[in-house]
């Protein structure tokens, strides 16, 4: 059987640096209450904050919300991850 991929649509909602939902979520590769590292359909995300707790992950429907303050958002890799299916 022939694997099939396809490019997950990335997105971000900041709320008062309080509450951040990232939609095309493909998985988190690290996590502590001061940085998550995940990667998304856009790239690498690096979220840098105080106090982070994911409230929410859904890797079937690709999203991530995280609680606390944010202070930092970066991407990694400009080449967006693949999302495979078998």
């Amino acid at each position: 059987m022939k694997e099939e991929t396809r490019e997950l649509p990335h997105s971000l909602t900041l709320e008062n640096r309080t509450l951040l939902k990232a939609g095309g979520v493909l998985r988190i590769d690290s996590f502590d209450e001061e940085t998550i590292a995940a990667a998304t359909g856009g790239g690498r995300l690096l979220i840098r904050g105080e106090t982070l707790p994911i409230a929410a992950l859904d890797v079937d429907a690709g999203t991530l919300t995280v609680t606390g303050k944010v202070t930092s958002l970066a991407y990694g890799e400009q080449q967006a991850y693949m999302w495979s299916s078998s």
